[in-house]
């Protein structure tokens, strides 16, 4: 025991956990651990052989020491420098992406790494949560958006013009660049405006599932849109890089102003539409209800066909009076008529507090109002013509409100609402009719010779005056004083000529209607739009010549 202390004691001072477990406990109360050590007294003396070899030793491992030491130092300034000029390059890449506007944050989930916002905040949840993507550094230092996110592909929506089955118009794609060429700016440019193409394409199917009843139509993957006539209107999202199909590729371009102007008013419209979101988000939300809140249809087709067909109809409309006026002006009646198109935009109100383009936007976003107004022969009568297309989406439709002033007839009012394009003519017609039989009712022979226009004179004796008898038909009845005979004149008016025919009746006939059609025609005069070249006399003058008895 006293042995086994002692050897236990003495390595106590070199491994004293490990001798702690055979000392005694007598040992361990009187004497402290590491207590007891040996050493070496008067070593013999070695050899300077190998003394030497010791010190050559010892020189050569600080030495290798020295120079490991050296080149791991010179490792870690050359990885730092590369480190250095990596971070230089990530950086200023990355504020030069906040020099030129974009919102850098860091992201959701990863807050050590950075992002950029490239989408819209006030877009939709889909797309406004797609618009975030990271940051992260490459190899080189250079800028990686996240692929996840990102859009792989660039694309954009497409607008043709298809009239009679042929493409006639196509709104121009802008081809984008290589994606490893361009530079870190023009990759995001491209990430957002391919999300904004989606996000709009996306939002017009959603309003053309609700525009059944007005002529939008949806097939594969493109949306079609009934235009003036056999005009058709043709939207898809499209790959912005990839070759025309060879029917695609027929297209005669004579319609490609409308095709971009379609394609930059629905871009605009969602631009208007998120602008508005924001400003309901800035106002007091409404009180908490369990029913979940719908989210409306963006205005984004609803305008585009709109706004066509009303450009429609005031086409033909015009179309319709000028072909009207000609007419009568060949027949040398003096008159005339006015259109006021699109009077329903005015950019001039100053009442607003909106932003210029947002009141733009808004006048176009009301119903749509074109105004024509026209003389007629007679100087009392006049006819007023508003063409309205109101863009709800329960009346979406246009229809006319002819106002007339016909002091011969006032019991003559047309239909306050007229939805058909023939039953805008017809009453246009009726009314022009109407004012024909009075200015014939009203005419008054004029003779050189005879100062005063009296009709006691013999001079005046010798013509008949006419009395709207079926004024509605255009037809108006002259007496004879002599009672030998009376005449019947009948005026027809279509929007390809004007027709005045005269006959002779017998007194038992002078109330029918009969006899006008079936009776002996004495004169008749055609006057029609284009005659340049023929002379022939003006309405005023036949109806002169046919008063004669």
């Amino acid at each position: 025991m006293f042995a086994l202390d002692f050897v236990s004691l003495l390595l106590s001072k070199h491994s004293p956990r490990q001798t702690e477990t055979s000392m005694s406990a007598y040992l361990k109360q009187v004497a402290p651990v590491g207590s007891l050590n040996a050493e070496i007294i008067n070593p013999p003396p070695k050899p300077e052989g190998a003394v030497d070899d010791t010190k050559a030793v010892s020189r050569g491992w600080r030495l290798q020491s020295f120079d490991a030491a050296a080149n791991k130092l010179l490792r870690a300034a050359t990885r730092l420098e590369d480190e250095v000029a990596t971070e230089t390059r990530y950086w200023g890449e990355v504020l030069a992406v906040k020099d030129k506007g974009w919102k850098v944050c860091r992201m959701p989930r990863e807050r050590q790494t950075l992002g950029v916002q490239y989408g819209f905040l006030e877009a939709t949840p889909i797309f406004r949560d797609r618009g975030l993507a990271s940051l992260r550094r490459g190899e080189d230092g250079s800028l990686v958006l996240d692929k996840g996110l990102v859009p792989q592909r660039p694309r954009a929506i497409r607008v043709r013009v298809k009239d009679h089955g042929r493409f006639t118009g196509s709104s121009t794609l802008h081809k984008p660049t290589s994606s490893a060429e361009a530079p870190i700016e023009g990759r995001i440019l491209q990430a957002r405006d391919t999300l904004f193409e989606e996000e709009l394409f996306h939002e017009l199917i959603r309003e053309a599932r609700t525009m059944a009843g007005n002529g939008v139509t949806m097939r594969r993957d493109s949306i079609q849109v009934s235009g003036a006539d056999e005009q058709e209107i043709l939207v898809d999202l499209v790959d912005a890089d990839q070759d025309l199909l060879p029917d695609e590729a027929e297209v005669t371009h004579e319609d490609d102003c409308l095709a971009n102007a379609i394609s930059h008013a629905i871009h605009i419209l969602l631009s208007f539409s998120h602008r508005q979101n924001l400003h309901r988000r800035m106002q007091i939300p409404p009180p908490l209800t369990t029913k979940r809140r719908h989210t409306p249809e963006y205005q984004l087709l609803r305008p585009i066909v709109a706004y066509l067909q009303h450009t429609s109809h005031v086409r033909w409309l015009e179309s319709f009076l000028q072909d009207i006026y000609a007419i009568l002006k060949s027949a040398g009646l003096n008159c005339e008529y006015k259109s006021a198109h699109f009077s329903s935009v005015n950019l001039a109100r100053k009442d607003r507090p909106m932003p210029k383009l947002e009141t733009l936007v808004e006048e176009f976003l009301r119903p749509l109002e074109s105004t024509f107004s026209g003389t007629l022969t007679t100087s009392r009568n006049s006819f007023k013509v508003n063409v309205r297309t109101n863009l709800s989406p329960s009346f979406l439709g246009t229809h006319y409100d002819i106002e007339i002033n016909l002091p011969e007839y006032p019991q003559v009012q047309p239909p306050s609402r007229i939805g058909l394009r023939d039953e805008a003519a017809a009453v246009i017609t009726q009314v022009v009719m109407l004012d024909l039989v009075t200015a014939v009712s009203l005419h008054r022979p004029h003779l050189a010779n005879v100062a005063v226009q009296d009709e006691t004179t013999p001079e005046m004796r010798k013509f008949l005056t006419w009395q709207p008898v079926y004024p509605h038909h255009g037809e108006l009845l002259a007496s004879s004083p002599t009672l030998k005979h009376n005449k019947k004149l009948k005026v027809s008016l279509s929007r390809t000529e004007l027709t005045l025919r005269s006959y002779y009746i017998r007194g038992s006939e002078r109330y029918s209607r009969s006899t006008a059609d079936t009776g002996p025609q004495i004169h008749s005069r055609t006057w029609k739009r284009d005659l340049s070249g023929v002379e022939q006399s003006t309405m005023m003058e036949f109806v002169t010549e046919v008063s004669k008895e």
